[in-house]
């Protein structure tokens, strides 16, 4: 006989009615007159039972006709069911697999009762059935909240469980005999329940290892699991709402907190001297277990200053002493100054926003423990990540890196530059001089510079001394403008060969700032200075000019991402931008299974993240050769706009060991779109880092991120999506196609350029995996997926084509007579069209409410086609521009460019064929078509206006209607006159 297995896992966030406070929850299982329930969670509203329930199944075939019925109840003596209920779950046999593999954790959200229930939460279930053949090991299991103890639990209840520590372990094995009766298994499964609940577990096997977060995973249908996401629910304050009970919590409550023991090592004073000449090269050497770190030599000087931090993980200290000892930096041995010994189980606790902790001032003693001369001053304790000291401290899991690598490795923030489009007009040019005067001026025209961006206009068509251009150029600057634009008029003499005719710099800060809308300001004339010649202020008789009209465009917002997955819609101008509507939270918890990085070098890999929204960068510090670091950092952001996207891509560091001329690689991006966040959940997931290489698609990880949406103004957030997403400037004046794609990639090599020289400085090749630099190049990956993505849309008209056709040929009888009355009544009653169409719109959309996502997006490799790409596809996209394969190589992929290309071209020309016949219906190319189309033309137009529209409509509609046998196999009279109308095809070469 076959068995059903019901996992209850857990239930998070359920309510009791009236608000009681805390729950004494227990799960109800139902399937096919069994009844079996979980044992009792006392006082909790998150409760873990993580228990199978086995249920008999005689009839395999008959599981997909049953329903599966979960209750979960408050367990209290005095009260009946119907008082005690939170909630139910229903779950049909046809979604149950036979396979234990292929079962997935679902949670399900608990439902009412009845109309006025108060019922809130989610029940987390794993449903499967398998053969009778099998044996179980069945052991109980328990929940987190009594395997290990919280730091809120009393100290007189730990002292109770262990008086009364025991150790037991009871196996159960399933018989595959003849099943016991229904009442026999409840019994069975209640004593078992009552046995498990005077069951204790030792204390100090639950302290010894944390329990791991639940997880559970999501995926999309047809997608590798691997490449999925995976839903936690790690201990954080943010969801367990410890607002109230604990300080630091406040605003570190997206992350765990990690416990850092931080020694401030300040200054000294009155040291003695060491060497023959009286001098002394202090340094502090800090010592705890196996960690140790020193602080920087200071030459010559007995009263040295230091002013740094150390932070020791708590998690990786093994001894209680910290030894603090002073040397004096030499040549060979450094010489023994003094030291002091310090009990770190005496270090007093500090929590944020508390006040820094004050040094104080300790005497140094020799090694044999007698006070010496000199003090150093000190400040320890112990506080959290949320601490002021934590982001510029020199953390232990770095005690072999130098003081100048240490930079590369600390957390930073940063903030792009402001960037500006710069607009110039080329108007005019007159009295130019030339080169040759007997022969005048062939061609000129203007080259414009700023920075590295060089603009050309066209040759000017008036062949004078006065050229025209009239020509419109655009860039990209940014604050604080210390560049110049530089112009310069030549002219072309030959293939190669140009001769500059004047030229003349403005400094960017000289250019007029144009807000909004407004006016653009008069051009103005310009001297021109040959290229010999000097600049200086002095009195010009005669100078060739030039006219230009240029201002500084702070309307538009300069785009330095793509506009499908920007950060960021804000203009240029702080006074035309848009007010907050909320807080966006990410907590960067940690990762894990990173690939190693350098196993060349014998190390794992030093990781480290970098988030971007809008003009503000993040970046967490560097955790030196581990494959499963555990940042825990949390960042905030400002939103204005819910409709951008937040991007956290994690990295390799290659610059820790004072390499320079490496790059940093790449481990994996996230991308989250806001508005597919809940306002106000706490969303935490592992998301798959997946890394495109030639080689194929590769998983290089998971990242643990928690992420909060929190909306502040819910009027603004709503009228924005009734704004335009890009400033009002970009739709009245619109940036001409040519100088998108290309200002782009300007701004993105000024954001580069201007982060790199930031201390730790952020590569460029940072930036632009960030950025999707690349995005715009062609990749044959890249375009199948969007023709599919473009086909997947067709499949809702193409279901919609389908289900009207079988409408009308009859395929459901009942069906198509309920589509008839309901059309005839639509007929007869059009008042009711437009209202039965928005009422079925939204009745869909409650039905859909179901099904909706319960994850937010990531990276999709199924809709890629990344798992399906092939390597010559791959080669091709990774390939440089212009091309560096050989020619047999790029003819091959030319070929193959060519046969996509022929297909496309079929399917337009189809598209211009049927356009072409739609105008050839009056165009008269076909004379006789034409005068039958028009003719009955005339004859519909009488019978329409002679006859009520609603019978014409009836007509109509019992015409398509009509039963199979009125009809016949080949085509209807209309498509064979349409098929027939002459296109141009045939006047093609």
């Amino acid at each position: 006989m076959s068995k059903l297995v019901v996992e209850v896992l857990d239930a998070s966030e359920l309510r009791v009615r009236g608000g009681e406070g805390l729950a004494n929850a227990y799960a109800e299982v139902e399937f096919d007159d069994q009844i079996q329930r979980t044992h009792t969670r006392p006082r909790d509203l998150h409760p873990r039972w993580n228990e199978k329930l086995f249920f008999n199944l005689s009839n395999p075939m008959e599981l997909q006709n049953k329903t599966i019925n979960v209750v979960v109840y408050n367990h209290r003596p005095e009260g009946g069911h119907h008082e005690n209920f939170l909630g139910r779950v229903r779950i049909s046999g046809l979604m149950v697999p036979f396979s234990e593999s292929e079962a997935l954790i679902q949670r399900y959200p608990l439902e009412k009762r009845g109309l006025f229930s108060n019922i809130k939460g989610d029940l987390a279930l794993r449903v499967y059935a398998i053969n009778s053949g099998n044996s179980f090991n069945v052991e109980p299991q328990y929940g987190l909240d009594e395997m290990s103890q919280t730091p809120l639990e009393d100290d007189s209840v730990d002292k109770k469980r262990k008086k009364k520590e025991e150790k037991v372990l009871r196996t159960f094995h399933a018989i595959g005999a003849a099943a016991p009766a229904p009442e026999q298994a409840f019994k069975a499964h209640h004593q078992f329940t009552e046995n498990v609940k005077n069951v204790k577990v030792r204390a100090d096997f639950a302290q010894a290892a944390p329990p791991p977060p639940m997880m559970i995973q999501t995926r999309v249908p047809g997608q590798i699991p691997e490449f999925g996401l995976t839903e936690t629910r790690p201990s954080l304050a943010a969801r367990t709402r410890y607002y109230n009970l604990d300080k630091s919590s406040s605003t570190y409550d997206l992350v765990e907190r990690m416990f850092f023991l931080y020694v401030s090592v300040v200054k000294a004073k009155d040291l003695p001297a060491m060497d023959v000449t009286g001098s002394l090269d202090p340094y502090v050497e800090l010592k705890l277990g196996n960690y140790k770190g020193t602080t920087k030599h200071l030459e010559k000087n007995q009263n040295p200053t230091w002013n740094q931090t150390f932070a020791f993980s708590r998690e990786r200290v093994q001894a209680n002493l910290l030894e603090v000892t002073v040397k004096d930096k030499d040549i060979g041995k450094d010489d023994f100054v003094g030291r002091f010994v310090f009990d770190i189980s005496e270090a007093p606790t500090r929590v944020p926003p508390d006040s820094p902790l004050a040094p104080q001032w300790y005497k140094l003693e020799n090694k044999k423990g007698e006070k010496i001369k000199g003090e150093i001053m000190l400040a320890v304790w112990v506080g959290t990540q949320a601490d002021e000291a934590f982001p510029e401290a020199w953390h232990s899991d770095a005690h072999n890196l130098s003081h100048q690598n240490l930079s590369n490795t600390r957390s930073k923030v940063y903030f792009s530059p402001k960037l500006y489009y710069l607009r110039l007009l080329v108007i005019e040019a007159q009295d130019l001089v030339p080169s040759d005067k007997t022969r005048g001026i062939l061609d000129s025209y203007v080259k414009v510079q700023l920075g590295n961006q060089l603009r050309v206009t066209r040759p000017s068509q008036v062949k004078t001394v006065h050229p025209v251009f009239h020509e419109e150029l655009m860039f990209v600057a940014s604050e604080p403008f210390e560049d110049f634009l530089i112009l310069s008029v030549d002219e072309r003499l030959g293939p190669g060969k140009d001769k500059s005719l004047g030229r003349m710099s403005i400094p960017v800060r000289d250019i007029p700032q144009r807000i909004d809308t407004c006016k653009h300001p008069d051009p103005r004339w310009f001297n021109l200075f040959s290229s010999s010649g000097s600049e200086e202020k002095k009195e010009v008789k005669f100078a060739s000019k030039i006219c230009l009209r240029l201002c500084l465009e702070s309307g538009y917002h300069v785009l330095d991402e793509s506009t499908y997955f920007s950060s960021d819609f804000q203009p240029s101008s702080k006074f035309l931008r848009k007010p907050s509507i909320g807080i966006l939270k990410l907590g960067i918890l940690s990762a894990k299974n990173l690939l190693p990085m350098k196993m060349n070098e014998g190390k794992a890999t030093d990781a480290y993240c970098v988030a971007k929204y809008g003009n503000k960068w993040v970046r967490t510090r560097t955790l030196i050769d581990t494959l499963h670091p555990r940042w825990n950092e949390q960042y905030t952001w400002e939103v204005h706009d819910p409709c951008t996207v937040i991007t956290i891509g994690v990295f390799d560091n290659s610059h820790i060991n004072g390499k320079d001329g490496a790059r940093d690689q790449r481990i994996g991006k996230v991308r989250i779109r806001l508005s597919t966040l809940q306002t106000d959940r706490v969303y935490t997931h592992y998301y798959p880092l997946l890394v495109l290489q030639p080689s194929g698609l590769r998983k290089h990880g998971e990242l643990h991120l928690a992420i909060k949406f929190t909306c502040t103004a819910w009027l603004n957030m709503v009228t924005q999506y009734g704004k335009p997403l890009l400033p009002k400037l970009h739709y009245v004046e619109p940036i001409q196609l040519r100088y998108i794609d290309l200002l782009r990639n300007h701004a993105m090599q000024i954001v580069a350029a201007r982060l790199c020289r930031s201390e730790p400085p952020l590569r460029p090749e940072v930036v632009q995996y960030m950025l999707d630099q690349d995005y715009n190049m062609f990749s044959l990956r890249r375009s199948k997926a969007n023709f599919y993505r473009a086909m997947s849309l067709l499949t809702g008209i193409t279901g919609i084509c389908k289900w009207c056709g079988n409408i009308c040929y009859w395929k459901n009888p009942i069906t198509t007579c309920l589509v008839f009355i309901l059309f005839i009544t639509l007929v007869c009653l059009p008042d009711l069209i437009l209202p039965t169409v928005f009422l079925y719109l939204f009745l869909i959309g409650i039905w859909n409410y179901r099904f909706r996502p319960r994850s937010p997006p990531h990276m999709d490799a199924r809709l890629s086609q990344a798992e399906s790409a092939q390597l010559d596809e791959l080669d091709e996209e990774f390939d440089l521009f212009p091309s560096s394969k050989p020619e047999e190589i790029v003819r091959k992929r030319y070929d193959r460019l060519r046969i996509v290309a022929g297909r496309a071209q079929t399917v337009v020309g189809d598209l211009a064929t049927q356009a072409e016949r739609v105008q050839g219906l009056l165009g008269w190319r076909d004379p006789r078509a034409t005068a039958i189309f028009i003719f009955f033309a005339l004859v519909f137009g009488v019978f329409i206006y002679v006859t009520p529209l609603q019978f014409i409509l009836i007509l109509v509609g019992v015409y398509m209607i009509r039963p199979p046998r009125f009809r016949r196999r080949t085509p209807s009279v209309q498509v064979n006159f349409f098929k027939r109308l002459p296109a141009k095809t045939d006047m093609l070469l």
